[in-house]
């Protein structure tokens, strides 16, 4: 149960002389876990998705396509797809308290209902009139990799400037932009809209909803090669983020991808930018980079000026994520201290390169989150540049098709290149990856794996452990188990000093600093003359034989 007070039912706020947008309902709804929208009528709806509604006339301002995340009297929207049908719940959203139904055909039940021809395209559609409402500065992006990370970079960016709303974990396709469009409100200056596709149109369709302002094509690489064919369609698919842009939106595409070409006759008149780490002619880029384990700084070059960065994230395949990230969040007006500030501000995301100290001079990095070939081999240039013994644990990648067996050795050979000292990997295609790197081993199952990884990381005094692979193979399982057993041993340390107050002076630094010189005062002068004695008649009686 959750008690709320709150200033009252009315959807804006007094301050001083100024009427702000602000409600109670919809803030509490959101952070409860509902898609929260604008105010509307069920007859107002009728007129936009040109449908038909049966019962009485209410006011929504709340949205799901989720009984689990019903609120009071909202719209539950009855999706229907190859395995599932939505209808079948209705129901229970009447039960979880859902105030109108948007479904495809009428329904023998007491609640109001707009009934249109296919829900998911109304479900887009309302989203789009949703956008149109709403005066936010809206951008949109895309690309096979790096995707979340120039989001949240873009975000981080944006949220300096004012209240930024963007897309939640990979709620990218046609059901999960809508999701997001639905949830902007007067409350909101800006908004970064991630962009996903597994089939051609996917992106057109969306980038319709969207509307951005400036739209980005983050990389092109080999994934979802099963919906697209081939590299030219993945191509292609990406450019078609360029179609939803007005005649004064900015194109913004990696200069170091050389599809310029396909996508003129989409990008037309529009104001190109360009950006890399790697080209001079770049309208972003980046000087005198300094790589460490735990993240980059470097001068980020801009059409406007310069300015010193502090990324607090590895890799240097995340430089060229920043700079799309300043490219997307300049075109909307973010000035060159937001940049900095929104860059230095911002945290790992679990799943994506996100570092966990399992011991001193234990690194390992969880980048289980998806693969395709570009973010692999992009891993393994992180993961050499790190120190120590350095593991690359894999998984399949998956929807490759036909390509699958020469993208796995293209990582192994990546992998050898880079001069990884182990590869382990399980799975059914990535056992290529780790003969391809020379210094693979191929296991059956995780539970082999985690026994021989444990194992390296028993033998090494320093080593770093970059686990990856695709949705599909779930290699966050071997994070997880890796982590439980750490966990398991601090959880042991907590416990000991609960019951045994006197563990407890070994949280105390000073404690620390006093016992280490201690032992080595010990050390050096009890045991040391000793021993060196001990050593000097041995060595003096082995002589004079």
């Amino acid at each position: 149960m959750v008690l709320v007070a709150g200033k009252g039912h009315e959807d804006y706020q007094i301050v001083g002389n100024q009427r702000l947008d602000y409600s109670d309902r919809v803030t509490v709804a959101r952070l409860l876990g509902g898609d929260c929208m604008i105010s509307v009528t069920l007859s107002q709806l009728t007129d936009i998705l040109n449908g038909e509604l049966q019962g009485a006339d209410i006011t929504l301002d709340a949205v799901t396509t989720d009984t689990r995340k019903l609120t009071p009297g909202c719209l539950f929207v009855a999706l229907k797809g190859e395995r599932f049908d939505a209808h079948d719940f209705a129901d229970q959203a009447k039960a979880g308290g859902a105030g109108a139904l948007l479904v495809s055909r009428p329904l023998d039940i007491d609640l109001p209902q707009l009934i249109v021809k296919d829900t998911r395209l109304a479900f887009g559609e309302l989203a789009a009139w949703v956008r149109q409402q709403v005066p936010a500065r809206v951008v949109a992006l895309t690309g096979s990799s790096g995707k979340t990370s120039v989001k949240e970079m873009t975000a981080a960016i944006l949220s300096q400037c004012g209240n930024t709303l963007y897309t939640a974990g990979n709620l990218n396709n046609d059901i999960g932009v809508p999701m997001t469009l639905l949830r902007l409100t007067p409350e909101y200056d800006y908004a970064v809209i991630e962009l996903g596709a597994n089939h051609q149109g996917e992106i057109a369709w969306t980038v319709s909803l969207t509307r951005p302002e400036a739209a980005l094509v983050n990389n092109l690489a080999a994934a979802h090669l099963e919906g697209f064919g081939s590299l030219a369609g993945v191509a292609k698919a990406k450019g078609e983020i360029f179609s939803g842009l007005p005649e004064n939106g900015i194109a913004i595409m990696n200069a170091d991808n050389n599809d310029w070409l396909n996508w003129q006759s989409v990008i037309g008149s529009r104001k190109v930018w360009r950006f890399s780490p790697n080209a001079a002619n770049s309208d972003f880029t980046a000087t005198n980079i300094h790589v460490t384990s735990h993240g980059t700084e470097f001068t980020l070059q801009t059409p406007t000026g310069s300015v010193d960065v502090l990324l607090p994230l590895p890799g240097r395949h995340n430089i060229a994520n920043a700079l799309a990230a300043a490219a997307l969040s300049m075109s909307v007006g973010a000035t060159l201290d937001a940049i900095k500030a929104g860059l230095a501000n911002l945290k790992a995301v679990p799943g994506r390169l996100f570092p966990i100290q399992l011991a001193e001079n234990q690194l390992l990095l969880d980048d289980s989150y998806n693969a395709n070939v570009g973010s692999m081999t992009a891993a393994v240039q992180v993961l050499a540049e790190m120190p120590g013994y350095r593991v690359l644990v894999v998984g399949d990648m998956a929807e490759l098709g036909a390509e699958s067996e020469a993208c796995h050795v293209q990582v192994g050979e990546a992998a050898k290149a880079a001069g990884i000292d182990r590869v382990l990997s399980v799975g059914k295609q990535s056992h290529a990856i780790s003969t391809a790197s020379g210094v693979g081993e191929h296991f059956a199952d995780k539970t082999a794996l985690i026994t021989r990884l444990k194992s390296l990381i028993a033998e090494q005094q320093v080593i770093t452990i970059l686990v990856k692979g695709s949705r599909s193979a779930a290699m966050e399982e071997v994070v997880r188990a890796l982590q439980e057993e750490w966990d398991m041993l601090v959880w042991l340390a907590e416990h000991l000093v609960k019951y045994y107050s006197g563990f407890n002076v070994f949280s105390y630094l000073t404690f620390r600093a006093i016992v280490s010189l201690l032992t080595a005062l010990f050390i050096s002068l009890w045991m040391g003359p000793r021993m060196i004695g001990s050593f000097a008649k041995t060595f003096l009686w082995s002589g004079g034989a």
